[in-house]
C-alpha cells in the first residue's frame, strides 16, 4: 500500500470510493492495467472486519472461499473459519501486497458532474476531479432499528448488532431481536455464555454446516449455485435474507430448536410494547418450519448432485426437530428484559450520490454487473451484483476484473479525446 494525501484540485483517471476488500480489488486490477487511480477510505482499511464485529466472530464461509485477485488463502485450514482478527488481517495485508494508493481517513461527502463531463468528488480532505468513480462501499450504512425502540425504559440497554463485542457489555437477561447471520450468532454467543436470552424469531432461513461428509457451502459451490447470474435468480431469493449457520468452533448447525430445549426464548416477530409488555407475533412455528424446510431443500440439492454425478458420499439421517413452540402470541415484561441487541439489519446511505442517475426510485443501485447508465459511474461489492458469490469473497475477484475493466475502458476513451 502506498498511503496518499489528497491534493485538492486533482484530477485522477478514476476514484475508488471505499477500502474494503472490494475496493483493493478493484485496485489491484486498476494498478496492473496502469489506470491513475486512488482509493478513498473514511477510516481505515479493512477497519469493518475489525471494528464492526463481536469478539467471538467467524466467517461462515469456508476460508478456501476467500480469495482476492492475486491473493489466494494460503493458511494452513482451508476448510476452516477465519475468526474476526484473522480475516482483518488478511485483508489488511492484502493491501500490503501491491502499490495500493490509499488515502485512509478521508471520507466522500458527495459525488457530481462537472459541466464538462468529468466527476466533481467532494471529500474531507477537499474536490478532486475523476473521469471514472467506482463505489465500493457495499450496501450495508445505516444500522436499523424500530421507531418503538425508543419506547423501551431507560435502564433497558440497548445495542444495534454492529456495536455488540460481547456479553460483558449487557446486564442480566437480552433480547435479541432478528434472526439473520448476526442475530443468531450473536444469540449463541451468550447462550454459551451461559447468559438468560430471548430471541425474537424472523423469517431467515438456515443451512446445515456438514451434510454427506463436506461442508454445505463447498458442495453449492461445487454445483455453481454460487456462480448463477443474477437474472436468472427468482427476485424472492435474492430478496432473502442470508441462511445461519456459524463457523465457531470448527463449524456447525445453528438449530434455533435445541437453544429451546436448552432454555433459550424463542418468539415470533417483535412487534411493540404496549401495557409494560413487550410483544410478538403468532409466526414462532412457521418461521421454525420454513428454516427447516429450507434446510431440507438444500440437502435434496445435493443429494441430487452427487447421485447426478455418482459421487461417493456417506449417507445421512434426516434432520428430526428436537423441540416445537407451544401455540399463539407471546409477550416478556419489560421489567423481565435487561439488555436488547437489535440484529435486523442495515438501511443503505447513498445521499452522496447527489443526482446521479445511478438509483432507482426506492434509492436502490441501478446496474447491470456494476455498470450504471451514468457513463464513468460503477458499484463493485453489492450483494447480487452479479451472482449470489458476489456479496462474499467467494466472487469479488471476478466482479472486481469487470468493474475493473470498464473504468480502464472508460478513462482509455477519454485520454483520446
Amino acid at each position: 500500500m502506498i498511503p496518499v494525501e489528497i491534493e485538492a484540485g486533482r484530477h485522477y483517471s478514476a476514484v475508488v470510493v471505499g477500502g474494503g476488500q472490494a475496493g483493493l480489488a478493484v485496485s489491484r486490477h486498476l494498478v496492473e492495467r496502469g489506470v491513475d487511480h486512488v482509493v478513498l477510505e473514511r477510516s481505515s482499511i479493512a477497519h469493518e472486519w475489525r471494528d464492526g464485529r463481536w469478539d467471538n466472530f467467524t466467517l461462515v464461509t469456508p476460508n478456501w472461499q476467500c480469495r482476492l485477485p492475486g491473493y489466494p488463502y494460503a493458511g494452513p485450514d482451508p476448510d476452516g473459519f477465519m475468526r474476526r482478527d484473522e480475516v482483518y488481517a488478511w485483508v489488511r495485508g492484502y493491501a500490503d501486497t501491491f502499490d495500493a494508493p490509499v488515502a485512509e481517513q478521508v471520507g466522500v461527502e458527495r459525488v457530481a458532474r462537472r459541466d464538462d463531463g468529468a466527476f466533481l468528488v467532494t471529500t474531507t480532505a477537499g474536490t478532486v476531479s475523476a473521469d471514472a468513480v467506482v463505489s465500493a462501499t457495499g450496501g450495508y450504512h445505516e444500522p436499523l432499528v424500530p421507531a418503538w425502540a425508543a419506547d423501551l425504559p431507560p435502564s433497558v440497554r440497548q445495542l444495534h448488532s454492529h456495536e455488540y463485542r460481547n456479553g460483558g457489555q449487557l446486564p442480566g437477561t437480552v433480547l435479541v431481536v432478528g434472526t439473520g447471520q448476526s442475530g443468531t450468532q450473536i444469540a449463541e454467543d451468550l447462550h454459551l455464555e451461559g447468559r438468560r436470552v430471548h430471541l425474537a424469531v424472523g423469517r431467515a432461513p438456515r443451512v446445515a454446516r456438514f451434510y454427506r461428509g463436506r461442508d454445505c457451502m463447498t458442495w453449492l459451490a461445487d454445483m455453481g449455485v454460487y456462480d448463477i447470474p443474477v437474472g436468472a435468480q427468482a427476485a424472492a431469493k435474492r430478496a432473502a435474507t442470508n441462511h445461519y449457520v456459524t463457523g465457531r468452533d470448527g463449524g456447525r448447525d445453528i438449530d434455533l430448536r435445541a437453544f429451546a430445549a436448552q432454555g433459550m426464548a424463542l418468539h415470533g416477530r417483535a412487534i411493540g410494547i404496549t401495557g409494560g409488555r413487550l410483544h410478538f407475533d403468532d409466526a414462532l412455528a412457521a418461521n421454525l418450519d420454513h428454516a427447516d424446510d429450507v434446510a431440507a431443500s438444500i440437502k435434496r440439492d445435493i443429494d441430487a448432485f452427487i447421485a447426478r454425478e455418482g459421487i461417493d458420499a456417506p449417507a445421512e439421517p434426516p434432520y428430526r426437530p428436537v423441540w416445537a413452540p407451544p401455540p399463539g402470541p407471546t409477550s416478556v415484561g419489560l421489567n423481565e428484559i435487561d439488555a436488547v441487541v437489535w440484529a435486523i439489519g442495515f438501511r443503505p446511505d447513498w445521499s452522496w450520490l447527489g443526482d446521479l442517475a445511478v438509483l432507482d426510485a426506492q434509492r436502490h443501485p441501478v446496474h447491470d454487473r456494476g455498470v450504471t447508465a451514468e457513463p464513468g459511474f460503477f458499484f463493485v461489492g453489492l450483494p447480487w451484483l452479479h451472482t449470489w458469490g458476489s456479496g462474499r469473497f467467494h466472487a469479488i475477484a471476478r466482479d472486481a476484473a469487470h468493474v475493473a475493466a470498464q473504468v480502464d475502458a472508460t478513462a482509455s476513451a477519454l485520454a483520446v479525446r
